[in-house]
């Protein structure tokens, strides 16, 4: 693809012939003429994703850290951009959901897609698709230097002709996931969790047959007891679901509001869990950008091995600004 990026004030993404980043002249065909001291001095040629990279170092970096700052303390959050640097990075390979910029989606698919590629993540797992073919993501996807290993799916999508259409769509965007990421309250029983697991299995073995897999993400609400005996939703689940074709996918900051201990399940469960969410929780229980709260990162992303942990996706629910959330948990995360 011909053309530029860059990240304006408007927070979008615009394509065009050439741009001036930071004294670096980006040409068409992602090559950059260098100007040093006023001074043509070279040419070097860089893929797209790396100039996503450069240009959201150059031209972003400031404006995130300031609206990291107003951000947080519009929401009451800190974040943890300003102490990353002394660290080395948590993760090598950072993953996004995009239901944290859902907002900027609804608006420009392509551009947001840019931007978070600019931030320096890898990988996205996306909420939903807004109305584009999958075929026209999948190109967005591909420019800005993205894969998409998962996407969260409605409880309707697993059935069917609804999930002939999901695992067709997963296909073209490269995923291997599909993910239910909430059950009604209704469903929130012990025969409810036991009818989930059934139904999970079945799309699992429908979605093996192109080589894809079923998972269920957890909220809080998993861990709560539904027998006398003290069983809970969760510990269904793990009994019920069919390892051979469903995983799990836990999201460490609601199992820690739910009261679980997330490193004994990721110890007592190995290969059970592929993906996580990242999100951290604060010691009066709000949601936080990752290395603003109390949860231990480092001990929870040692157990990786055991439980299967291969996608590591940030998210936040209602950050104050998606944009600038979503730097501050890459950079602690990244350790830069």
């Amino acid at each position: 693809m011909d053309g530029v990026v860059r990240v304006n004030a408007a927070r979008r993404v615009e394509r065009d012939g050439r741009a001036t980043v930071g004294g670096a002249e980006a040409l068409g065909g992602w090559g950059a003429r260098f100007d040093v001291d006023g001074g043509t001095r070279g040419t070097c040629r860089i893929d797209r994703k790396q100039f996503l990279r450069a240009a959201g170092i150059v031209c972003g970096a400031g404006w995130l850290a300031g609206q990291a700052g107003e951000g947080a303390a519009a929401s009451g959050e800190s974040t943890a951009a300003g102490d990353a640097t002394a660290r080395q990075p948590l993760l090598e390979r950072i993953g996004l959901q995009l239901y944290t910029v859902r907002s900027l989606m609804a608006e420009d698919v392509a551009g947001t897609l840019d931007a978070v590629a600019a931030i320096g993540y890898d990988e996205v797992e996306f909420a939903g698709y807004f109305g584009h073919a999958p075929a026209q993501v999948r190109g967005w996807l591909d420019a800005a230097g993205l894969s998409s290993p998962a996407a969260h799916v409605g409880m309707e999508d697993l059935a069917g002709a609804a999930l002939e259409a999901a695992i067709e769509t997963a296909s073209t965007l490269g995923q291997r996931w599909l993910v239910l990421p909430w059950i009604p309250e209704e469903m929130r029983t012990s025969d409810g969790y036991r009818a989930l697991a059934d139904m999970l299995n079945a799309a699992g073995e429908t979605a093996a047959r192109a080589n894809l897999r079923v998972a269920y993400h957890n909220h809080a609400f998993e861990f709560d007891t539904v027998d006398d005996d003290g069983t809970t939703g969760f510990s269904l689940l793990l009994e019920h679901l069919d390892p051979a074709l469903t995983d799990l996918e836990i999201d460490f900051h609601w199992s820690a509001v739910g009261g679980a201990d997330s490193a004994a399940l990721l110890r007592d469960n190995p290969g059970r869990f592929p993906l996580c969410h990242v999100k951290d929780l604060t010691a009066d229980g709000r949601m936080a950008d990752v290395g603003a709260g109390e949860i231990d990162w480092a001990g929870l992303f040692a157990l990786s091995g055991t439980a299967g942990l291969l996608h590591f996706f940030v998210e936040h629910d209602q950050p104050g600004d998606p944009l600038a959330s979503i730097e501050a948990s890459y950079r602690y995360l990244s350790g830069t």
